[in-house]
C-alpha cells in the first residue's frame, strides 16, 4: 500500500510539472507572438538599404516608426509632421539643403522618401552628439533645445553628454523609444 501511495504520489508530481512546463512554454510562445504583433517590421527594404547606408541600428529606426507613426505612411501631425517618422517641413529642408536636392516636402508621403531622410537624419544627428539618448533628444525635442541643454550643467557630465533631460514630455519619448529599441533587439536580433 505504502508503495502504490509514493508511485501516485510521484506520478502526480511528475505530471505536475510537466504541466507546469508546457504552460510556462506556451505563455513564452504566445508572448512572443504578441511582441511581434506589437513591434513589426514594415518597409524592411528601405529600413535596411538606409540604415546600412547611413550606419543607423535598424532597431531604432522601427523603435522611431513605431512610436511616431505605427507605421501609417500618410501621417500627418498637428504641428505639420509628415509620414512614417514624422518629419517636419523646416527639418526636411535643412536636410535637402545638406544633400543638395530640391524637393518638396510632400514627398515625405513617401515611405522610401521618408524612411531615407529620416535614418540620414538620425545620421547627421549621431555624428555631431555621438550618443544616441541625445540624438533622440534633438529628434523629439529639436535641435536648438537640446542645444541650450547642453550648455546647462546640471544637464550634462564632465565629458559634455546630455546626462539629464529637464522635459517631462522629451524624456518621457527618449525613455519609450529606449524601451522599443530593446524589444526589437531582443525578437530579431538576438542581442
Amino acid at each position: 500500500m505504502n508503495f502504490k501511495n509514493a508511485a501516485y504520489r510521484s506520478v502526480v508530481i511528475i505530471s505536475i510539472i510537466l504541466l507546469s512546463l508546457l504552460v510556462g512554454y506556451m505563455c513564452q510562445i504566445i508572448g512572443h507572438r504578441v511582441d511581434i504583433k506589437k513591434h513589426p517590421r514594415e518597409f524592411t527594404e528601405y529600413v535596411e538599404k538606409y540604415c546600412s547606408e547611413y550606419g543607423v541600428p535598424e532597431y531604432l529606426v522601427y523603435s522611431i516608426i513605431l512610436e511616431e507613426s505605427n507605421f501609417v505612411s500618410n501621417k500627418l501631425s498637428d504641428d505639420g509632421e509628415i509620414g512614417l517618422m514624422q518629419i517636419h517641413p523646416d527639418t526636411f529642408r535643412w536636410l535637402t539643403s545638406l544633400t543638395k536636392e530640391n524637393l518638396d516636402s510632400g514627398i515625405l508621403y513617401d515611405p522610401e522618401t521618408n524612411i531615407r531622410y529620416g535614418t540620414y537624419m538620425l545620421s547627421q544627428l549621431y555624428i555631431q552628439h555621438s550618443r544616441w539618448k541625445t540624438v533622440l533628444a534633438v529628434y523629439d525635442a529639436g535641435r536648438d533645445t537640446v542645444a541650450e541643454w547642453l550648455e546647462d550643467e546640471d544637464c550634462i557630465d564632465e565629458n559634455g553628454n546630455l546626462t539629464k533631460i529637464p522635459d517631462d514630455s522629451t524624456r518621457e519619448y527618449v525613455a519609450k523609444i529606449e524601451k522599443e529599441m530593446e524589444i526589437y533587439r531582443e525578437l530579431y536580433y538576438g542581442e
